[in-house]
């Protein structure tokens, strides 16, 4: 795996070697410290070449020098940091995407035209270079030119308090390792990352202080998981369902439950995919790879709340004994349910894991997580989760989260009318309704399945794997959710 470069906080201070970046806005305006420590000439150099070069100073655009006159720095790199309020964990992510993969030593001045960053924000600026410098390359045996130097990189962050960034780096940075956690296990190929083995390394949260429990096939089956078992009968390999519990709070206070889609290969069953929709789908257990890097998270922040992450581990396979369109799956909550549609397993895997959840826990508030429909791309591309809510406070406040963290959401509707397409003729419900609305007829079905009116879905299918590259991310598996749930339980109670 890619390392991160190796981050440090320091007093602001011109560097003796190595590469100097300093950021300046749209009017060339640079920090008052930046200004003091570049000096007249550096600084009228940068003027006549930004003119020239029409800078704009939007986030991300770039000035460079070599050997710039007045400074011992070998390369000055100058970032327009946008906007006087930026996202500071893509301005670090897009200032690391500027310093060449050969340098290795940079000092970059935290030091905006607005004033010197708050220690928060300067921990958020080094969040994103950790998440900028993630790659999956475990499986590359050669890599390009500078690829492996990436990691040996040394950066200093010049910052106006440099204990205080110090004492905010750590949480960040447990947040970083919860994203690339989730990163990693979408990422992994369904020859490595079957259920027993994602099961395995959810219970690697052990020695974070995290409870983990692993229920096997003939334990769901005594618990009557019909629906999830239903899915998975087909693989050569067995489902499982991971309970990962935190007791942060108070004995006795209900938990906030988090439960995600673990699909680790989809081939749709016996309404097989094409062979253009199939090979995404080793992502189809991102929602699961959240739980887990959210989990993390959690753990490493020891945050006082009660959690409970569970996640439902099967693959979708076509054989002899794989389930049918027209059989009646009996769930774990007693509903019976006619499968019209064996590619729209990931609801089934929920509604057994939502109810053994909510029958054990009582949770105050539950979310689940699923890469559900293709429907969600459709109506929302690849920029926006779909969110879902039986609770508008609830849904108020996972819209504010993302919106915080720049991981959004976009609230679709509830109607009778979606439910409705669920009709059966043979059973309590069907498990599928149509392509018209199918992101909201699926959440319609989960919905069948909870009984907590503090009840939220987040349909992550567009932005879980294989978007654009952006300032955060390069990587395939994007670990969307993470960042966004953390800061939802930052924000407190609902």
């Amino acid at each position: 795996m890619a390392e991160a470069p190796k981050i440090a906080f320091a007093p602001f201070a011109m560097p003796k070697k190595g590469i100097l970046v300093v950021f300046a806005d749209g009017e060339l305006r640079l920090g008052a410290a930046t200004a003091r420590l570049l000096g007249q000439t550096a600084r009228d150099l940068m003027v006549r070449t930004a003119r020239s070069d029409r800078f704009t100073g939007k986030l991300g655009a770039v000035l460079d020098f070599l050997a710039p006159a007045g400074l011992r720095a070998e390369r000055l790199i100058v970032v327009g940091c946008g906007s006087e309020s930026p996202d500071f964990v893509r301005l670090g992510g897009a200032t690391l995407a500027k310093i060449p993969q050969s340098a290795a030593e940079a000092t970059v001045l935290l030091d905006l035209p607005s004033g010197s960053m708050k220690p928060d924000h300067a921990a958020d600026f080094a969040l994103g270079i950790t998440l900028r410098a993630y790659a999956f390359d475990r499986y590359k045996t050669k890599r390009k030119e500078g690829e492996e130097k990436r990691g040996k990189l040394r950066i200093a962050l010049g910052v106006a308090n440099p204990p205080a960034a110090r004492k905010a780096w750590p949480g960040r940075e447990a947040v970083g390792a919860g994203v690339m956690l989730a990163r990693d296990l979408v990422n992994e190929p369904p020859n490595v990352l079957y259920p027993e083995e994602f099961a395995r390394r959810a219970a690697g949260l052990k020695k974070l202080g995290v409870s983990v429990e692993i229920l096997d096939v003939p334990a769901m089956r005594k618990l009557g998981m019909g629906a999830l078992l239903g899915v998975g009968q087909g693989s050569a390999r067995e489902s499982r369902v991971v309970v990962m519990r935190w007791n942060g709070g108070k004995r006795g206070i209900p938990p906030v439950a988090f439960v995600g889609k673990g699909v680790c290969f989809d081939t749709g069953g016996n309404n097989i995919k094409p062979t253009q929709g199939m090979d995404d789908m080793r992502g189809d257990m991102a929602g699961a790879a959240v739980v887990c890097g959210l989990l993390s998270t959690v753990a490493k922040n020891r945050l006082r709340r009660n959690v409970v992450g569970a996640i439902g581990l099967v693959e979708n396979m076509v054989d002899g004994k794989s389930y049918r369109p027209s059989d009646i799956l009996v769930s774990m909550s007693g509903q019976t349910i006619e499968v019209n549609n064996t590619d729209a397993e990931g609801r089934l895997v929920l509604a057994d894991v939502i109810h053994y959840v909510e029958s054990r826990f009582s949770p105050a508030v539950l979310i689940d997580m699923a890469t559900l429909t293709g429907g969600v791309i459709v109506a929302l591309g690849h920029s926006y989760a779909g969110l879902i809510s039986s609770s508008d406070k609830l849904a108020s406040k996972i819209i504010a989260s993302g919106q915080e963290t720049g991981e959004l959401v976009w609230r679709l509707p509830l109607h009778q009318d979606f439910s409705e397409t669920l009709k059966s003729k043979f059973a309590d419900m069907r498990n599928s309704g149509g392509r018209y609305g199918s992101a909201s007829i699926g959440a319609s079905f989960v919905q069948k399945f909870v009984k907590t009116s503090e009840w939220a879905h987040l349909d992550i299918a567009g932005v879980a794997f294989g978007t654009k590259d952006n300032e955060i991310c390069t990587s395939w598996g994007t670990g969307f959710g993470v960042r966004l749930l953390w800061r939802f339980l930052l924000n407190g109670r609902v």
